[in-house]
Parts: structure tokens; sequence; C-alpha cells
């Protein structure tokens, strides 16, 4: 324990340094402070113990702002619980003292300061005063929430100034402007995905917790490596059908944006009946796929059973009806429960054998990933979550542009990988051709057929994965074909490099807006005020029943007036006969 100690003739800058010196000795020392006088010229406190005799004192220096300690008197014989809270221990006091440490991890938890505070003063406060003190050293650092709404559209302004081609509004409700809806997605994710992404996208969403709460909605893909591309992401008041159905029709018009006619999408995401509704109705040609990921966890978390997920892993991978339904006889086998679950989800959301579009092997979608680049900023405001995740961005777009032109060959890592891996595996089938483009390739203990006009292996990974399998390789070296001409366009370096082209420019700070932002209509006319809905102060409530409180018979009330039953005497209205 730092020793907090005074001498008579001690200089501090100003009243204020000196106040919180004497505040943490107090709290440091285990003593209550009784303050008798205190101005900006002169201070004088006791030990607040009935009978310590100690007391300071201290005044202003003449013509300057110094404060300086004229006399000490006693010492304390009080006795120091420090277990016990502090009455110095205030909100502000606890806000100087982790604002610093905010600064650094928003994620600070009130419990982390309880007893960050035990173990640097040994006082004990109550969470609510933690909670309070990180709610408002937020506030201090990053601005109110009230703030962050009303900034929205001169932040969309700048987006759009310092990145042309980028979508970026928002929408409100009712006359007084309230938040009720968010968009944007930056002009190179926009090239970045019509330009060089797979055609597969994953949906998500992640409820915020700053004091208006609200939902962040993305939209992200795959880059030709594996990599999460986010493309465009939203936040709305409220997670409703309206609000998915509005979200996908802004995306829905960066699509129409393309010059070129893009592949059939595949649309990943956890199954949600309002998303798979609106994603039918804004892009009635694309595939469905439910998140592996999702599922199995999900699976998981109801039956605790680490070989049911194993299994069920297994037979979204299986790639002939056979092997399919052997894995799930398996799961049956293990619980039946559990396999009757897994049959009210149609296999054609999540098995690769009866999935009709293409999932270019991405059986998960990446949305997890994008949500773990915001999980600091969640409980910001919504200005704050903004800029979160276009630092990412722009991080993330040059870290792999850069990255793109040091590779030298013609497809991206994985993709050579996996090729590399089939042409060893190739070199020992046996290739009997049956003629320009069909072929039977013979291995150690089976046969696929191989069609080269199609591009696909009875083994079904060629058509999975967009990269021939090992049986393909064997009969395109047969026939001495080019093995990348047959590979997807998407998995080239080329096409790597596409997407990462263009950069995400820096916004401006805040402290230019006003000029760069000159002449922008309805810039300053617009004020956007925050959603009605808010969450409540506090810890949330959480209900808890007991076990054994489920089979207990509920107590018939009894009325003591009328002698029915179902209400009191307080509450009875039925008419009582007079007898006279």
């Amino acid at each position: 324990m730092e020793d907090f100690s005074f001498v008579v003739g001690q200089q501090f800058a100003d009243v204020k340094t000196f106040r919180k010196a004497i505040k943490d000795a107090a709290i440091a020392q285990h003593f209550e402070l009784k303050i008798i006088k205190s101005d900006l010229i002169r201070y004088f406190a006791k030990c607040a113990k009935e009978g310590c005799p100690w007391r300071i004192r201290a005044v202003k220096l003449p013509n300057v702002s110094t404060f300086t300690i004229r006399s000490i008197e006693g010492t304390h014989t009080c006795g120091k619980d420090a277990q016990l809270g502090h009455h110095q221990a205030s909100v502000d006091w606890i806000v100087n003292l982790i604002e610093e440490r905010l600064r650094s991890n928003v994620n600070y938890r009130p419990k982390d300061i309880l007893q960050d505070i035990q173990k640097q003063y040994g006082i004990t406060i109550p969470y609510k005063q933690a909670w309070r003190a990180k709610e408002r050293g937020l506030t201090a650092i990053y601005g109110s929430s009230e703030e962050g709404y009303s900034l929205l559209p001169a932040y969309c302004e700048q987006i759009k100034l310092s990145n042309p081609g980028s979508v970026a509004q928002v929408f409100t409700m009712g006359s007084d402007h309230r938040f009720q809806k968010f968009f944007v997605s930056f002009n190179a994710s926009i090239h970045g995905f019509l330009n060089g992404c797979l055609p597969v996208i994953s949906l998500g969403g992640i409820e915020l917790k700053s004091k208006y709460l609200g939902t962040l909605l993305s939209v992200t893909s795959f880059d030709a490596d594996g990599g999460m591309f986010p493309i465009a992401f939203g936040i709305v008041d409220m997670e409703t059908d309206e609000s998915w159905m509005w979200f996908l029709t802004e995306f829905h018009k960066l699509l129409e944006i393309s010059t070129e006619t893009r592949t059939q999408l595949t649309v990943l995401s956890n199954g949600q009946p309002v998303i798979v509704e609106a994603v039918r109705r804004k892009f009635p040609t694309a595939y469905q796929g439910i998140c592996m990921r999702h599922l199995t966890e999900s699976i998981n978390k109801e039956f605790k059973n680490s070989r049911l997920v194993h299994l069920l892993w297994k037979a979204a991978y299986s790639v002939t009806a056979t092997s399919f339904r052997d894995r799930m006889a398996d799961i049956e086998e293990v619980c039946t429960e559990a396999a009757k679950r897994i049959q009210q989800v149609p296999p054609s959301y999540w098995a690769v054998v009866h999935f009709e579009g293409s999932r270019y092997g991405h059986l998960s979608s990446n949305i997890e990933e994008f949500n773990r680049w915001i999980l600091e900023a969640c409980e910001l405001p919504i200005i704050q979550v903004i800029e979160s995740i276009h630092g990412k961005l722009m991080m993330e777009f040059n870290e792999r542009h850069e990255k793109g032109f040091r590779w030298t060959s013609r497809l991206v890592p994985s993709a050579e990988k996996r090729i590399s891996e089939a042409i060893d595996l190739a070199v020992g089938y046996q290739v009997l051709r049956s003629d320009e483009v069909e072929f039977e390739v013979l291995s150690a203990d089976s046969s696929s057929i191989v069609n080269i006009g199609t591009r696909c292996c009875s083994c079904r990974e060629w058509q999975l994965h967009g990269i021939p399998c090992s049986h393909a390789i064997a009969a395109l070296l047969s026939c001495k074909k080019d093995i990348y001409e047959y590979t997807e366009r998407y998995f080239t370096v080329a096409r790597f490099r596409e997407t990462y082209s263009l950069p995400v420019y820096p916004v401006p700070d805040r402290s230019g807006w006003s000029k760069t932002s000159e002449g922008q209509e309805g810039n300053e006319n617009q004020v956007v005020r925050p959603p009605k809905f808010r969450r409540p102060p506090g810890r949330p409530e959480k209900k808890r029943l007991c076990a054994e409180d489920t089979n207990r018979e509920k107590h018939t009330v009894h009325c003591s007036r009328c002698n029915q039953t179902g209400h009191y005497k307080r509450t009875c209205k039925a008419d009582i006969i007079q007898h006279t």
C-alpha cells in the first residue's frame, strides 16, 4: 500500500490537486474525512471518527494557484476497517481511477473494477457504484449516446466525401426525427465483392449493449483465400421482419450497380425464420443454407454430447446419399431425441449431398468472425461502433493488399495446397479414357467417373469446392490439360488482388467536419434523436425458478367475504345479500 504522508509546508499545484491527494490518502489509509471548511482559498478537515484528534489545514498562497499545508494536528487513534466501503470513494473518484484503463479496454467490467479497488485500496464498494462509474467514464471518453446519434448525418457525409462511391445513410421516424435505421457500405467493399469474392454471403446480427441498445446487421462474403470479407452493415433500433427486409433491400441495391452478370448467390445464416423469409422475398433465386457451426452448437447445447456433434459434421460432409443415411442412423443410435430434433431442419439447408447451390467448401458462415471485430465496441455510442469497424476495415484491406502482391503462384495458397495434395494422390491412380471428356479413374479401393467437360466427378469433391479433385487431376494430367484452367476463377491470385485493389480511406477527425461539410444540404438542419426505447438502468434482472418450485402445487386464494375462490376480500365485487 502506498504511504500517503503529509507534512507542514507541502505544496500542491492548485486546490483541485490537493483535494484529490487528501481524498486518496483517506481512502488508502481507511479513515473518513469530515470537512469543516473547503473553498477556493482554504481547506480545513478532521477525522470523522469521534474522539480521533487528527486535523489538517491548508490555504492558497497569495497571487498564485498553489495550495500549501499550514498545519497538521494529532495522529490517528481511530480503528480502521479495511473491509468496509468509504464515503470518499465516490463515483467521480472511481472515474478518475479507471479512466486510463477504460481507454485501453472498454470491456473493463464493473466486477474487475471492484477487484482492482479492493486490491489497491483495500476497500469494498457496491457493484452499482462501479457500474455507474464505468458508464460515466465511457461518456467522458467517447461522448454521450445522444451525441452519437446527433452526429450521424454529418458522419454519413464524411464517409461519402472521403470514400467516393460509398453508401451511407441514416433513416429516422416521426416529426422529432427519432433514429430508426443506419446503413453503410464502403466503395472498396462494394468493388471487392462484385469483382473478386466468392458468390457466397453470410447474414447475421449482434445485439449492441449501449444505452439505447439496437442490433447491428451485417452481410459478409469470402475472399479467394477463405478470408472474411465485410460487404455492408447496418444498425437498427429493433431486429424485426421489417428491419431485415429493409437491410436486404439496401444490399440488393448494391448488387444492381454491377456491370457484369453475377453468379447465383448462396446465402448462409443461422436459419432464423425472419432472415430466411426476407432472403426468399428479396433474392428468390438464391440458395439458402444454415451455418453448420450454429446448428452443431445448438444441438450440443441442448443434448450435451460431443459425439453427436462429431456425427452431425460427418453427415453434413457426406457426399453420397448412402453415406448421409448411415451417419443419420448413427446419430439415432446415440440419441433418438437428437435425431428427431435434427430432422426438423431440412437436409437441403445444411447437408452437402442435398444442398442445391455451391458453397465452395464453406459449410459455416463467417459472421462470428465479423462480430468479434466489434465486441469491444458494443457498449460504446453508435459513432464509435461504426468507427471501430471502419478502422478494422482500413487495416485489413491494407494488409491483405500487400500480402496479395507477395504471392507468386497462380492460385491463392489455400487452393495451391489443395491442388498439391490432390496431385500427390493422383500419381497412384489408373486412368481409363472413354471419349474426349469422360474418364474412369481407378484407385486402390474404388473407381470414379470424371467428366472434364461438365467439370464434375462422381466423388463430388470437384463440384463442391470448385477445385479439381485428385481423380479429376489424374484425368487432366493423362490428356495433358492445364489443371489451373479447370479451377474456378475465384481462387486465382489475380481475383484476390482485385478484391483488395481499392483502399478504405480514413474519415477526417470531428474537428474538421464543419469545414469539409460546408455546403452539404441537410447536414446541419437534421438532428437525429435517439430511439425512445432505452436500456433500463442497473444490472438486468434475472428471473430464477427453482427446480422444486416447478412441481409445487399453486396456492388457491380464497375470499372471506363471498366465500369464493380466485380473489381476495379486498378485490371482491360480489353483491352480499343483507338478511334482516
